[in-house]
């Protein structure tokens, strides 16, 4: 990561001892650990995403990745806390993931 600021290597210091924590408090249960990889590739993924998307101005692949990622990140967020509310709150939690997914469709192809 050469040429990152302080506060982006910091960051992802943050991120990995927070990830290291969250695995091994999680040890044994498969489907944890798998979550927090896979937030962890997804956040890697779109780091490099708006790094390129900042970098060459947006082209439309581009924009569909940081579009993806962020949707796949909400909705896995949103699979974890759902289920741990009440009924109606776990819909309204669902109705926000799919109204941010939707806004950021808007927002990057739309307008």
């Amino acid at each position: 990561m050469d040429g990152q600021s302080a506060l982006t290597k910091i960051g992802f210091a943050v991120l990995a001892c927070n990830s290291a924590l969250a695995i091994r408090n999680s040890w044994g249960d498969a489907g944890s650990v798998s979550f927090v990889l896979a937030a962890d590739a997804a956040l890697l993924l779109l780091f490099l995403c708006l790094r390129r998307f900042e970098r060459d101005g947006g082209g439309r692949n581009t924009k569909a990745a940081v579009w993806a990622l962020t949707t796949l990140l909400t909705a896995m967020f949103a699979s974890r806390v759902a289920p741990l509310m009440p009924p109606a709150v776990a819909a309204l939690v669902w109705a926000m993931a799919v109204a941010t997914a939707a806004g950021g469709f808007w927002a990057f192809f739309l307008n």
